[in-house]
């Protein structure tokens, strides 16, 4: 055996600290003396007891300034859902394929089709639709189907079909 054909390691083992006599890092474990980070860990946001960096900054004050940067819903006409054919699905995947929409966005942020323009295809419409962009789909002969609304807007029809008395009415009941 020679030492050019010995398999070279370039990685040191982990310290083995608080192992004992043995280890060669007997009384402080390799921690130095005293102090906080012999002690325990410290939060790396620590400034050593000073006002952290998120309250020195200041509060910015006046409408919009501190909103959630949360995107928008991604916005889509009439006039763009022309290019299906008649009675076809149309969905975030159909939108994707025929690059209306870019599907990352449109699952993360939501899509919603407005009324601008004409249709002149009847379709199935499994997305969000505004009230005269879903009168416009119907007429042209089509229909809109969410498979799952949100919940205001099926509490909202709950209440407009009866199925739901509105909360003023149960307390006046009582």
């Amino acid at each position: 055996m020679q030492l050019n054909t010995l398999t070279k390691i370039t990685t040191k083992g982990k310290k083995r600290l608080g192992q004992g006599h043995g280890s060669g890092r007997v009384k402080t474990s390799g921690r130095g003396t005293k102090g906080q980070n012999a002690r325990g860990k410290v939060k790396i946001s620590f400034e050593g007891g000073a006002l952290s960096l998120i309250k020195r900054m200041p509060f910015r004050r006046g409408k919009g300034k501190n909103k959630d940067f949360r995107g928008s819903s991604v916005i889509l006409n009439l006039d763009s859902l022309n290019i299906f054919k008649n009675n076809s699905i149309v969905d975030i995947k159909t939108l994707a394929e025929k690059n209306l929409v870019e599907e990352g966005k449109a699952k993360m942020y939501g899509i919603k089709i407005l009324g601008n323009g004409k249709i002149n295809v009847s379709l199935t419409v499994k997305v969000p639709v505004s009230k005269s962009a879903g009168k416009k789909i119907e007429k042209a002969g089509g229909r809109v189907k969410l498979d799952s609304p949100n919940k205001f807007s099926q509490a909202k029809s709950d209440l407009a079909g009866g199925k739901v008395e509105p909360a003023q009415t149960l307390a006046k009941s009582q």
